[in-house]
């Protein structure tokens, strides 16, 4: 008799399951060399001869004849090619054996991997990945046909490896920790690649899981796992068996074609504002235009296909930004003077134009998705409003007659004002509102100028002095309901502004002690009465209508409690660190400071604690709560 062992995590059960795949390789690898040490030549198979290594061509252009070739090789399993290297005979008791552990092997790193991403490690993850994906290589080489399961699970492997690629991007910061992660291996992941290459280079993948230092390649990668895995559903016909699977590769597509389109859309943007004294717009600048509405549209298409009309509508909108960088380009190719408002700027602006209200169109009415529709609908409001104060600043004279002019930049103004949402309370609000006065004001100083300018005509003067006195008390109302609107927008952008609202935050958070006493208070009372015995197994149940806490609901806010503290915390102690030697009341400062790094490190040590129970939470928000003084109305170290 044998006992079981006891695992109590998913990496260590992965751990086992590996070591007992290996000593099962070993086994294998063993008899078959018994059997023949050396075996006989086949005629038909050519000798492997050593050439360069493919996947150590670095760079995204590399990335389309390697994917090119790996499924041309997965078309070709289809046909029953295969080999083994180490002359095992297929159909023989090995050869089913050795397919069977490969193959459990590949799952095993699979839930590793998968486990690794979720820990936010990264490099780790991608390890464990690219050996998933190695024994999948080698098993492909060994096996005469592909089963259907099997190629779902190969979808989900390099869907995983797109996901992973992914974040490897977007925490660059964290490169050199991701790289050691990445180059570490232990001595059975060792073996087991032996034993993989006695059958196959393991090769096939190596273009998914190079660890890269480009941005753009590792993009680049994380999109062609993307799309390998979708034509892989494709040619195997899986994609009906699969609904689910289909559906969250084209969403993961079309995500990393936005966040291609956006990566091309900035570098577009930093050599436009690098451009000085050069009146024209240059070749690397369309280029990267081109580059980037081809990743906006296909990510467009692939969201529309699987009738996601929110992350359609967000692809539209990048797409109408985009719009506004190219015609913004084209303003600065002119300069300032005597500078005319061109008919390009007019033709990108009308084209931004035009992709946010197909955004709209695409949400169809604001309850699909309220941010949305707000983002939505004050960039169009920007896009009227500053192609209507170019057209005004720079009125084009030379191509229109003064009359036209007006007209024009009235239109584009009420237009500006139609998509520009005052009455909502929101923190966008005071922006609409000024900008709402603003035009007004602008509206109002081109009619009193139209008046002064206007000789004869009584009827026009009337009504441009009907016009101008309309828009100025607009423009006063809306200005006085600000009360001094641009000292508040500064002193909101103002670092003292800014701490002013964290600590106000965290003030509210404060408050909050009495609600965490209760919470504990019942927490142990029901702690007593289980440990005295009094309470039965119906009691303890999770469901029971007579138990005082919704422990899940306690437990969910709790977590969004600390993730929002956490936050508070980690932004007072970046501007209380940049700010301390620039505002009076040092001393204080430096003590709120130590207060909350103390305070913020309390916090992170007892979240990463995962075993923590809910009484032992409880106590730590109530321990931070302790430690973070309430305002008393006269400010926190001085700011006012």
């Amino acid at each position: 008799s044998c006992a079981f062992p006891v695992c109590h995590g998913t990496e260590e059960r992965c751990r086992l399951v590996l070591n007992y795949v290996l000593e099962g390789l070993k086994s294998v690898d063993s008899s078959v060399k018994k059997e023949s040490d050396l075996p006989a030549a086949d005629p038909s198979t050519p000798i492997p001869l050593k050439y360069e290594d493919e996947s150590t061509s670095a760079g995204p252009e590399c990335l389309e004849k390697q994917m090119a070739l790996f499924l041309d090789k997965m078309g070709s399993f289809q046909k029953g090619k295969h080999s083994s290297q180490s002359g095992m005979i297929p159909g023989s008791w090995q050869y089913k054996m050795k397919l069977q552990l490969i193959l459990k092997s590949s799952k095993a790193y699979y839930v590793l991997s998968d486990a690794a991403m979720i820990l936010q490690k990264y490099g780790r993850a991608l390890r464990y990945i690219k050996l998933a994906l190695q024994c999948h290589d080698t098993y492909c080489c060994l096996c005469a046909s592909m089963l259907p399961e099997v190629l779902v699970f190969l979808c989900q492997c390099l869907t995983l490896c797109g996901d992973i690629q992914l974040m490897l991007a977007q925490n660059a910061n964290n490169r050199a920790a991701y790289l050691e992660e990445y180059n570490y291996q232990t001595k059975e992941d060792q073996e087991i690649l032996h034993s993989l290459h006695r059958e196959s280079r393991c090769q096939a993948f190596a273009w998914a899981t190079d660890l890269s230092t480009d941005l753009e390649c590792q993009l680049s990668v994380s999109c062609k796992c993307y799309e390998a895995a979708y034509e892989i559903l494709l040619f195997s016909n899986l994609k009906k068996q699969n609904p689910e699977q289909h559906i969250q590769i084209l969403k993961r597509m079309g995500n990393i074609r936005n966040e291609i389109g956006v990566f091309y859309m900035n570098q577009a943007a930093a050599v436009q504002t690098e451009r000085v004294g050069n009146k024209n717009v240059s070749t690397t600048e369309q280029q990267l235009w081109k580059k980037s509405f081809s990743c906006f549209e296909e990510g467009f298409q692939n969201f529309e296909s699987i009738d996601d009309a929110t992350n359609a509508a967000l692809l539209l909108c990048n797409t109408g930004r985009l719009m506004r960088i190219c015609a913004q380009a084209h303003c600065a190719a002119g300069g300032d003077f005597k500078r005319e408002f061109s008919p390009e700027e007019a033709l990108y602006y009308n084209k931004a134009i035009d992709y946010y209200l197909k955004a709209l169109r695409s949400l169809g009415k604001r309850d699909v998705h309220p941010a949305v529709w707000d983002s939505v609908n004050w960039e169009l409001s920007t896009t009227y409003f500053t192609m209507a104060t170019l057209q005004q600043d720079y009125a084009p004279l030379s191509r229109k007659a003064q009359e036209q002019i007006e007209k024009e930049v009235s239109e584009a103004m009420m237009k500006s004002l139609k998509y520009c949402d005052v009455d909502t309370v929101s923190a966008r609000q005071p922006l609409c509102q000024y900008r709402a006065a603003t035009i007004h004001h602008r509206l109002a100083s081109m009619y009193h100028s139209c008046l002064r300018n206007q000789v004869g005509d009584e009827h026009l003067r009337k009504q441009h002095r009907v016009l101008a006195d309309l828009h100025y008390s607009k423009a006063v109302r809306l200005f006085q309901l600000l009360k001094d609107a641009q000292f508040q927008m500064a002193s909101q952008n103002s670092s003292a502004g800014k701490l002013k609202t964290l600590f106000g935050a965290l003030d509210i958070m404060v408050k909050t002690k009495g609600a965490f006493q209760l919470i504990r208070n019942e927490l142990v009372a029901e702690s007593e009465q289980i440990s005295k015995g009094r309470s039965s197994a119906e009691h303890l149940s999770p469901n029971d209508s007579s138990a005082g806490l919704d422990k899940e609901e306690v437990l969910k806010l709790l977590s969004i409690f600390e993730s929002r503290m956490s936050f508070l915390l980690l932004q007072s102690i970046k501007l209380l660190t940049s700010t301390k030697k620039k505002i009076g009341g040092i001393n204080e400062e430096e003590a709120v400071l130590k207060t909350n790094k103390q305070v913020y490190s309390l916090l992170l040590r007892a979240t990463a604690n995962k075993s923590t129970t809910l009484l032992e939470r409880a106590e730590v928000i109530l321990n931070v709560l302790e430690h973070l003084p309430q305002n008393d109305g006269a400010g926190h170290g001085g700011i006012q």
